[in-house]
């Protein structure tokens, strides 16, 4: 079991369905055996999302794997997970969620310089088809202009 120093963990989805509109860094409530599994980048959260529960932001669905050497003081997979930010930057999420269409997505999750999990999340609204057809557009332009480039 091989444990990094730094761990990445990108949503990729999250910038193709959604248009994102701000970002914020947060930190997470965590249990030991998470992190430890954690720092050995067994999570995923293609399919989370976060949602306030009596004014407090929690990450729902987010996939953190059994630690291996963990017996019975293993945590859930796919717990609720608390997540940590300034008082005035939640007053400012949750006004912005009462907009129609907004939605809170974590776009990337990592170990800080300082040993800390933090998930970056955003505010973000969901695009319609025709967006997401203009982005495969400009992303296959952009790759046929790079090879034209590299060929010359």
């Amino acid at each position: 079991m091989k444990i990094e120093k730094t761990v990445n963990i990108f949503n990729k989805r999250a910038r193709f369905e959604y248009e994102i509109m701000e970002e914020f860094e947060a930190g997470m409530v965590l249990t030991g055996t998470e992190i430890k599994s954690l720092r050995s980048s067994r999570a995923s959260i293609t399919e989370a999302f976060c949602q306030f529960i009596d004014g407090e932001l929690y990450i729902i669905n987010m996939m953190i794997d059994e630690y291996k050497l963990g017996t019975f003081y293993n945590h859930k997979t796919k717990r609720e997970r608390k997540l940590l930010l300034h008082k005035r930057e939640l007053l400012k999420l949750e006004k912005k969620l009462k907009d129609a269409g907004n939605t809170i997505v974590p776009l990337k999750l990592y170990i800080n310089d300082r040993g800390k999990a933090k998930v970056l999340i955003a505010l973000a609204r969901g695009k319609k088809l025709f967006d997401k057809r203009e982005a495969i557009k400009d992303r296959e332009n952009k790759r046929n202009l790079d090879r034209i480039l590299k060929k010359s």
